[in-house]
């Protein structure tokens, strides 16, 4: 089996689903494309895709020659090792690629070959180019899905689409962060580096005019610990790698983050704070013609409404999100609030009876295999 996560945030998800499968399936062998902890979960890597996660239209441009060669060595390799299985964990501008170059090319089962391409963690169909999902249905397997309104999405394709719970709430997850009422300030950036480099510089002016004597600053590995600290010092701010899974988490009274995958870790932890991102102004302008849903954070979709106040392009100024961090420390009917939709949102995105993430990717392999 090859399984193939482009992003910190996929690697994390994949590796604990692989984790899990090699404990039921010890003779499994799976490569990967993906980052250390698919590594650390068992997986041969071949290549350490994280490092060269991009995002937004300017920075896919500027990475095309890249990625265009990574996804024909990679079509290379699937046609010469033929694995019976072709996990792909979101990153959707290489994978879903990658899923009809195999189509076209004969090596998939639905371009006439014998590997089964299957896809965990969908794009977000559901807030732009709704239309993948007739491509999806063509070129993929099997979908696995972490939001529980995500399969009626695909109602009207024929592709078999399982919710299989978020795997946030995995018995085997261990939050990186909690909620501590004297906790410092949290600052999450990201992950990819372009994001990193317009959002950190705000997320710090922010802490820094709300008076608050204390901040860490989160991120995930790599170049990031240097790009943080280009923005110069800071008094009472600490730049620290995000736990592993054995180390406690970080405990926080209040955040300022970017809409990525740790947003969702600091809802379910129940830690008030609020949303900034900055984008690329033509990836922005773009953005604005395209998407279509009401919030940028993954908890305010869910939920319906504002957990997270939301701050975007030139709204997300240092004056702004002090005075978010100020209303957090001194309203305690926000904090009771933010408690009380985390509650509501691990009711939401809990797991089915018996059909998680390893346990889907099981019955896929068995599916290759005729089993």
């Amino acid at each position: 089996m090859l399984v193939i996560a482009g992003e910190h945030s996929g690697d994390e998800h994949a590796a604990r689903m692989v984790a899990r499968l090699q404990r039921a399936e010890p003779n499994r062998k799976i490569a990967a494309l993906g980052g250390e902890r698919l590594c650390g979960a068992g997986a041969q890597l071949l290549h350490d895709l994280t490092s060269s996660s991009v995002v937004g239209l300017v920075e896919v441009l500027r990475n095309y020659g890249y990625f265009r060669r990574l996804l024909a060595a990679l079509v290379d390799w699937i046609r010469e090792h033929r694995p019976r299985v072709v996990c792909l964990v979101d990153y959707p501008g290489l994978n879903l690629r990658l899923a009809t170059a195999l189509r076209e090319q004969g090596v998939s089962r639905a371009g006439g070959g014998d590997v089964r391409v299957v896809y965990y963690i969908s794009p977000q169909i559901w807030a732009w180019k709704a239309r993948r999902r007739f491509t999806m249905a063509r070129d993929l397997d099997a979908l696995a899905v972490i939001f529980p309104f995500e399969p009626a999405c695909y109602a009207d394709t024929p592709l078999p689409v399982e919710f299989v719970g978020h795997p946030f709430l995995d018995p085997g997850h261990r939050p990186p962060v909690a909620a501590d009422p004297t906790g410092p300030v949290l600052l999450l950036p990201g992950s990819r580096r372009q994001a990193v480099a317009r959002i950190f510089p705000q997320l710090r002016a922010g802490f820094l005019a709300s008076g608050f004597p204390r901040a860490v600053a989160l991120h995930p590995g790599g170049e990031l610990p240097q790009l943080l600290a280009s923005a110069g010092p800071a008094t009472g701010m600490e730049v620290r790698e995000v736990p592993r899974a054995d180390a406690p988490p970080v405990g926080a009274s209040a955040v300022l983050m970017s809409s990525g995958t740790m947003s969702l870790e600091c809802a379910l932890a129940g830690i008030p704070g609020a949303i900034a991102y900055r984008a690329h102004p033509v990836t922005y302008l773009l953005g604005r013609m395209l998407v279509r849903v009401p919030y940028l954070g993954i908890a305010n979709l869910l939920l319906g409404e504002e957990m997270y106040p939301e701050f975007i392009q030139g709204r997300a100024t240092a004056r702004a999100l002090a005075e978010q961090l100020r209303r957090c420390a001194e309203d305690p009917v926000r904090r009771e609030t933010t408690a009380a939709r985390a509650r509501r949102l691990r009711a939401i995105l809990a797991a089915p009876a018996g059909r998680d993430a390893a346990g889907w990717l099981a019955r896929q392999l068995a599916a290759a295999e005729g089993r």
